[in-house]
């Protein structure tokens, strides 16, 4: 028994649901389908398929082993693809998902660099704030800014890291006083990214403390951009990633509120699907993301 062809075979009669189907999607005879399903099944000790005359159907072990090879064969076929794609030139449809104020802060000034460097390639970037379904959505790459990954299926690929500051404006602070504490920070108007992760408060550290600030602030909004309008009013004290006010930090329109504390570190990644990984345009976007990310 060839057991890469046979696995291959299994994966086809399982998903085609027949005996007949996979043998004509392969070119091969039911008669060799049998044998190899059989073969099998005899190999691991386990039945795979419940035959009957009128229908077919995957035994709990064949349906647990079915999603088992279709990863391990999804990336062979993604890792044979890559190899042949080495010297291919970039070129084809390429479908971007990225959370709309990173991608407006950090990425999208440069998007016309990329497509200059490959004329072959055309590319939808979708900027949006919810969590798109990569594989049903027929997305290539979604960028995610967050600690935790929801799919273990996808590859994933570390960009950058995002960190958060606790910030106001000097006149904010002359106003209401300047906490000394994450305690303090109850006494003071509270600006709430309802997005975040971060919704039932904000995780700040100092050394090895950690201090929760509860937010239940009067202005909760879904924009980073609006809440840095907020604090450069004046209006109360936000927490939000660097990258969005790091000119006025510098310019001192907004200053740290909380001195020797800062918030969550979240890494940035290129999440994309096992069977799309690495082809010549996305290989070269994921490059071209690191070299513009890795000192964001």
């Amino acid at each position: 028994m060839d057991k890469l062809t046979a696995i291959r075979i299994f994966r086809h009669v399982a998903e085609l649901g027949s005996f007949a189907a996979a043998a004509k999607r392969m070119s091969l005879s039911p008669a060799a389908v049998s044998k190899n399903i059989r073969e099998l099944e005899e190999h691991l000790g386990a039945q795979l398929i419940n035959r009957t005359t009128r229908r077919m159907s995957l035994t709990e072990a064949g349906s647990l082993y079915h999603k088992s090879v279709v990863r391990v064969l999804d990336r062979l076929a993604a890792v044979d693809q890559s190899v042949s794609e080495m010297k291919a030139t970039p070129a084809g449809h390429l479908r971007v998902s990225a959370p709309m104020t990173f991608s407006l802060t950090a990425l999208t000034e440069r998007i016309p660099e990329f497509l200059s460097a490959y004329p072959e390639v055309t590319l939808d970037l979708s900027l949006e704030d919810r969590i798109v379904n990569i594989v049903e959505e027929g997305y290539d790459v979604a960028i995610r800014a967050s600690a935790k990954l929801e799919d273990s299926s996808l590859m994933a690929k570390k960009l950058s890291t995002m960190r958060h500051v606790v910030c106001a404006s000097p006149a904010y602070l002359k106003k209401h006083g300047r906490p000394t504490h994450p305690r303090e920070l109850e006494d003071h108007e509270r600006i709430a990214f309802s997005l975040s992760t971060h919704t039932h408060g904000w995780p700040l550290h100092k050394g090895e403390e950690t201090h929760l600030v509860p937010v239940q602030g009067r202005y909760k909004v879904s924009s980073s951009i609006a809440i840095r309008h907020a604090l450069v009013a004046g209006f109360g004290i936000g927490m939000i990633p660097d990258m969005y006010v790091r000119e006025e930090l510098a310019a001192g329109t907004l200053v740290p509120a909380l001195k020797g504390w800062h918030g969550p570190e979240h890494p940035v990644y290129a999440i994309y699907p096992a069977r799309r990984f690495e082809t010549a345009k996305l290989r070269a976007f994921l490059d071209f993301l690191s070299d513009i990310l890795k000192s964001a």
